[in-house]
């Protein structure tokens, strides 16, 4: 267990439109291309959404430099995310057949925009999910995930009364930008998205500063994780397990983890010396962190998200359309932690749920933070210490797969079966591996329903003039 370097909580931006001072209410927002010009003479592969557990490898064009900050990459390793599942479930809103998904890649540089000053041709890059233009007022903050300038969704506009950024492969709820799983990906704003790899440091070292290390940190920064803290985490998944590792380092005195799968159980205590395990399956959650902490964990991390509903209420509220989310393993974390404990939310949530207890957070005098990750600015923190060994991202990952092997990794990491925590996709290994086949009924039903709802919000756009492709306004 590391405890040495030991991390005091910092505070994290949480509201972006609450400007510091009059100056950075008046900072522009750029306008910026979602949809990318295409070189139709030279074909690739990606990883395209096409129907509720439906993932398939198809050949389109290449994108090509469209705004002038932007850069292309060739994929050298692409990732599939547990919260690539929230889509792969049909869990998220706003998925068109034919999208092209994932959020966590890197790769060389193959051309690069007039307006990019610190990345050039040749370079060997990572990037941010969260796309940020670096220049509005959230930028300004450092809350590069709520980014003003990079989602035009009129959709999430008015489920939130705000935006958060643009994100790659992840809905036309957060801007409909084409994702990583691919042979070729276009960068916006790549001097602020980009972040250059050290020579020292392998594709499997480098990856995961694109999403889940950073989430994991940005876990512990929410949850206000310092020294001799004793920290419950729920999800067993690659970002929970992360999770904990980063709690070790910034001095956490306990951290127990929670989920169902024993393998998952076994395999992160092995990876993550000093971690506890609870299964819920076998044990009470909240009876079981009560004998271990008799007031219960200072702090409680949830990292779930949206679709794993396990209640039966839930579960038919999900289904006839009375919630979208499930407030159940948020509920329990409030149940668990001490009275004046700190709650931290990083597993992702779409929209509206029932059956919060409101009383019981009011009353045990808690406090709550959530969010989208700002990778970009843990980048200075978390970079030196994968370099020196202190954080060790590798210990999360079980396959290194071809990009065509995605279809069946996706089935195999949902199902959550043994063996499968985090699959690493590498277009290398199988250059010309595709998926057989035209669209199913499924697809053809969805792409129905999606037409005839696409009809409406242009008409909408068109009455309002608010965009929600391609052009920010």
């Amino acid at each position: 267990m590391a405890t040495a370097n030991v991390i005091e909580p910092t505070d994290v931006p949480m509201q972006s439109t609450l400007f510091k001072n009059p100056e950075q209410g008046r900072l522009a927002t750029p306008t910026v291309t979602i949809t990318s010009r295409k070189d139709e003479a030279h074909p690739m592969r990606a990883v395209e959404f096409h129907a509720k557990g439906d993932m398939k490898v198809k050949v389109r064009p290449r994108p090509m430099i469209t705004d002038p900050s932007d850069v292309i990459l060739r994929v050298t390793t692409s990732c599939i995310c547990g919260s690539d599942l929230h889509m792969y479930m049909g869990a998220m809103p706003g998925m068109k057949s034919g999208d092209v998904v994932g959020h966590e890649f890197m790769g060389i540089v193959e051309a690069v925009g007039p307006a990019v000053e610190d990345i050039q041709k040749g370079d060997r890059v990572l990037t941010a999910f969260d796309i940020a233009c670096g220049q509005c007022s959230a930028c300004h903050l450092k809350n590069f995930s709520g980014c003003d300038s990079t989602n035009p969704s009129l959709e999430q506009n008015v489920m939130y009364k705000d935006r958060t950024c643009g994100m790659f492969g992840y809905s036309h709820l957060t801007g409909g930008w084409e994702g990583g799983q691919a042979e070729y990906v276009r960068v916006p704003f790549a001097d602020v998205n980009c972040l250059k790899v050290p020579p020292e440091l392998d594709d499997e070292h480098a990856i995961l500063l694109t999403d889940i290390l950073p989430t994991a940190w940005h876990a512990n920064e929410l949850g206000g994780v310092g020294k001799g803290d004793n920290v419950a985490i729920w999800g067993c998944g690659p970002v929970g397990i992360l999770t904990a590792h980063c709690a070790f380092y910034r001095g956490a005195a306990r951290v127990v983890i929670i989920d169902e799968v024993k393998f998952r159980l076994d395999f992160a205590a092995k990876k993550v010396p000093g971690l506890e395990t609870i299964n819920y399956k076998e044990k009470n959650t909240i009876e079981e962190l009560r004998t271990k902490f008799p007031h219960g964990p200072d702090v409680a991390i949830e990292a779930v998200g949206v679709h794993y509903v396990q209640n039966l209420l839930h579960k038919l509220e999900v289904t006839v359309g009375l919630e979208t989310d499930s407030t159940e393993v948020i509920n329990e974390c409030i149940y668990a932690v001490r009275k004046g404990g700190r709650i931290g939310i990083v597993g992702a949530y779409a929209g509206y749920a029932n059956h919060f207890n409101l009383g019981a957070f009011m009353e045990k005098g808690l406090s709550m933070a959530g969010g989208q990750t700002p990778v970009q600015k843990y980048w200075p923190t978390l970079l030196p210490l994968v370099q020196s060994g202190k954080l060790d991202p590798t210990i999360v990952i079980t396959h290194v797969l071809g990009l065509g092997e995605a279809p069946e990794a996706y089935k195999h990491f949902n199902a959550k079966d043994d063996g499968w925590v985090k699959v690493l996709l590498k277009p290398s290994n199988d250059p010309d591996a595709i998926t057989e086949g035209g669209p199913g009924l499924k697809e053809r039903a969805r792409n129905l329903v999606s037409g005839a709802v696409s009809g409406t919000i242009n008409t909408a756009q068109s009455a309002t003039g608010v965009m929600s492709t391609d052009v920010n306004k």
